[in-house]
C-alpha cells in the first residue's frame, strides 16, 4: 500500500515535469533524438507544394492524375534509464538532496519519451541491480517508474556502474538511448562504459551538490562517507585545507569529463543549487547542431 504522502510526491513529481515536457522539452527531444528512418504511410493525390521528387508514377500513369507518396519517421526508441541509487544520492545542501533531483529529471525525459511515442525502460541499481523495469509506453507507465524511484529501498549502499551497464546489455539487445544517472562517485567503469557505448547511444547524467566542491569556513567538520560509513575530521577554518578540497574534487570532476569526451559519450551536469532545466537543454541544441 502506498501512503498518502508517497502519493502526493507522485502527484507533484509529475504535474511539474509535465508542465515543463509541454512548455520546453518536447520539440528540444524530437528534434535530437531521431527514429530509425522514414516509412511509407500512403499515397495521396498531388497537392501544390508537394515534393517532386515524391511523386508515385505507377499510381499517377494509372489514375490519369499526379500521386506523391507520403513517408513518416519511423520513430519507436527505446529510453533506458540507468540510475545510481546509492547511498551518497542521499546528500544535499541546498533545497533538494540528489536523489530527489534524479527523480524529476528521469520523469522528465520519461515523459518527454512517451510523448514522442517511445518506450521507457528503467535500471535502478547500487552495488547490486536493485529494481529492472522492462519498457513500455503510456503515461501509466512513467508514473509506475516514478513511483518505483519514489518508493524503494536500496539493499545496498555502494556504486557498482559496470554492473549496471553489464544488465543493459542482458536485458537490451537493441541500441537504446540509454541516460546513466549518478554522482559518478566510483571506480573502474571505464571497460564497462567503452564497451556499452559501442552498442547503446551512452549519455552521463552527473549530479553533484556543491558542498562536495567547496567546504565553507565553519571549523572542525566531520565528514562521512555515506556509502562506507568512513568518517574524517577537517579543519575548514584552515585555508589551506579548504583549497586542497576544492583543487582535488575540481581535478576529479575535470579527469572524468575528460574520460567521457575521450569515448564519445556526451555528459550533461547538473548541480543540486541551480535549475536542472537549462544545461538539459542546452544539451539538446547542442546534440541537434552536432547531428
Amino acid at each position: 500500500m502506498i501512503s498518502k504522502e508517497i502519493l502526493k510526491k507522485i502527484q507533484q513529481v509529475e504535474i511539474h515535469t509535465r508542465h515543463l515536457v509541454n512548455e520546453a522539452f518536447i520539440g528540444e527531444y524530437h528534434s535530437v533524438f531521431k527514429g530509425r528512418g522514414m516509412e511509407f504511410e500512403e499515397v495521396r493525390e498531388y497537392q501544390p507544394g508537394d515534393e517532386i521528387r515524391t511523386i508515385d508514377w505507377n499510381v499517377t500513369a494509372r489514375m490519369g492524375r499526379p500521386f506523391v507518396k507520403r513517408f513518416v519517421e519511423e520513430r519507436e526508441l527505446t529510453v533506458m534509464l540507468l540510475v545510481d541509487v546509492s547511498a551518497s544520492g542521499s546528500f544535499g545542501s541546498v533545497r533538494q538532496l540528489k536523489k530527489e533531483v534524479a527523480v524529476e529529471i528521469c520523469a522528465l525525459l520519461a515523459f518527454s519519451a512517451i510523448k514522442n511515442n517511445d518506450k521507457v525502460g528503467l535500471i535502478m541499481f547500487t552495488d547490486t541491480i536493485e529494481k529492472f523495469i522492462p519498457p513500455k509506453k503510456g503515461v501509466k507507465h512513467v508514473l509506475r517508474v516514478i513511483r518505483e524511484l519514489l518508493c524503494l529501498e536500496p539493499a545496498g549502499k555502494g556504486t557498482n556502474i559496470p554492473i549496471a551497464l553489464e544488465y543493459l546489455s542482458k536485458v537490451s539487445s537493441r541500441r537504446a538511448i540509454s541516460f546513466i544517472v549518478s554522482d559518478f562517485i566510483a571506480n573502474d567503469y571505464t571497460h564497462a562504459l567503452r564497451i556499452a557505448n559501442k552498442k547503446h547511444d551512452m549519455i552521463a547524467l552527473t549530479i553533484v551538490d556543491p558542498r562536495e566542491q567547496e567546504l565553507p569556513n565553519v571549523g572542525f567538520l566531520e565528514l562521512m562517507d555515506a556509502e562506507t560509513g568512513e568518517v574524517i575530521l577537517v579543519d575548514t577554518a584552515n585555508a589551506l585545507a579548504r583549497k586542497e578540497f576544492k583543487v582535488a574534487n575540481s581535478r576529479q570532476m575535470h579527469e572524468r569529463s575528460g574520460l567521457f569526451r575521450s569515448m564519445g559519450v556526451d555528459e550533461i551536469i547538473i548541480t543540486t543549487n541551480k535549475p536542472y532545466v537549462d544545461p538539459i537543454i542546452r544539451f539538446f541544441r547542442m546534440r541537434e547542431k552536432r547531428y
